[in-house]
């Protein structure tokens, strides 16, 4: 399918692995020039210089922490001129919600909120003023069905929820969308890590954790990155412009709510 982005311009957090790479290497397929937005200077260089060997495009890498606004500011004339804007960052640390002090909110706050809000509001009058504008935004399942492990997360997505909910309709005139997808379980270095946490706090082994986390998913197993990415650049779409504002959810049928 010929999403009619050929030539676009793309900025990708988290664009070094997992999800964020799976995005940014469907976007180029589909002929976009893309940035790579990643803590790590050595493996951002190395990801650009695969992808853009891999799929023909320009790939260019911007090692920012997006959990300092200093460094962030850093990407605010690449978000100006960019046809597109994926935001996606690694979640803040799970564990006992009573344990969690002043300072680790406001940390996964800054992270998972602020960073995203920040990025869109540099992106928006570009992209107003080219009357082309797609952001989509990586959030989490558990903004739908919340499990207390994960409550830092939980309550800095809902809060970026909320402000796009409101957004996304103010700009959709503009031929400007903003979406966010909701990402189940998926083979990524992120997921691994998460259950191993979820395994010990159990008292579990990691393959007996992950063995019952397969069976709980109605597909059978974790989501390909690749899939996901497929979902995203299909979003990023000149054919997708009608649809803003939503959240949805990409789990192999995990989440067992009508709405």
């Amino acid at each position: 399918m010929n999403l009619d982005i050929a030539g676009r311009r793309a900025v990708v957090c988290g664009g070094s692995s997992g999800l964020g790479l799976a995005i940014a290497e469907a976007l180029a397929n589909e002929g976009v020039d893309v940035t790579l937005v990643a803590r790590d200077p050595g493996r951002l260089s190395d990801c650009a210089a695969e992808l853009a060997a891999r799929t023909g495009r320009r790939v260019l890498g911007a090692a920012v922490d997006l959990a300092n606004p200093q460094e962030r500011a850093r990407l605010h004339p690449i978000c100006a001129e960019s046809d597109i804007l994926i935001n996606n960052s690694g979640g803040p640390p799970v564990g006992d919600y009573l344990s969690f002090t002043r300072d680790d909110w406001l940390s996964a706050i800054e992270a998972n909120m602020l960073s995203a809000i920040e990025l869109i509001n540099v992106s928006l009058p570009g992209m107003k003023q080219r009357g082309f504008g797609r952001i989509v935004n990586v959030t989490s399942h558990m903004v739908k069905a919340p499990v207390a492990l994960l409550s830092l997360s939980n309550g800095a997505r809902a809060g970026l929820t909320g402000f796009v909910g409101g957004v996304a309709r103010d700009v959709a005139r503009f031929n400007v969308t903003i979406n966010n997808l909701l990402p189940g379980q998926f083979a990524t270095p992120r997921l691994e890590a998460n259950h191993h946490r979820f395994a010990k706090s159990r008292g579990e082994t990691v393959e007996a954790f992950q063995a019952q986390a397969m069976r709980d998913v109605p597909a059978r197993r974790f989501g390909r990155p690749e899939e996901f990415g497929a979902f995203a650049a299909f979003l990023c779409g000149a054919c997708s412009g009608f649809v803003t504002g939503q959240n949805l959810l990409i789990d192999g049928g995990q989440y067992p709510g009508l709405i």
